[in-house]
């Protein structure tokens, strides 16, 4: 059996109307939000009786999700959002965007901070890293060229 596709990607936050917000300023669109809770939520993660509210952003073409959550109980436990890039684990997300200069713009009103430079590799794209709502490391990635 083969796998079929990566279904989304979760992140934890701490605020999840600012997180909405900041990802929907990027070009993610809300496809909707929940709240989930009990023992069989717990089962799947291993906390035992839980409340989360989530929110679930697709990107524009349809293909990639961000789920977003927000514990209630039990308590966040550890914060990575510090974390150097260079940590072990899951740190980041990257989107490619039409015109890097122009949404930074845009995330800037929003909080948001270059982690770094705005840098040109090998003339094919232009990247940086910024740190958004509470602190979560994102890639941004321009296509230069035809």
């Amino acid at each position: 059996m083969a796998l079929k596709r990566m279904d989304n990607m979760g992140i934890v936050v701490d605020d999840l109307d600012e997180t909405i917000d900041f990802f929907l300023e990027l070009g993610l669109e809300l496809e909707g939000r929940a709240t989930v809770e009990g023992e069989w939520a717990g089962r799947v993660t291993g906390l035992g009786d839980q409340h989360v509210e989530i929110a679930m952003m697709r990107t524009p073409d349809g293909h990639s999700r961000l789920e977003l959550s927000r514990f209630i109980r039990p308590a966040v436990v550890a914060d990575h959002r510090t974390a150097p890039v260079n940590a072990l684990g899951y740190l980041r997300v990257m989107f490619t965007v039409d015109d890097i200069d122009a949404t930074l713009e845009r995330l800037r009103k929003r909080g948001a901070e270059l982690a770094g430079d705005v840098v040109d590799y090998q003339g094919v794209y232009r990247l940086c890293y910024i740190r958004g709502p509470g602190g979560l490391l994102i890639g941004l990635a321009q296509e230069m060229g035809g």
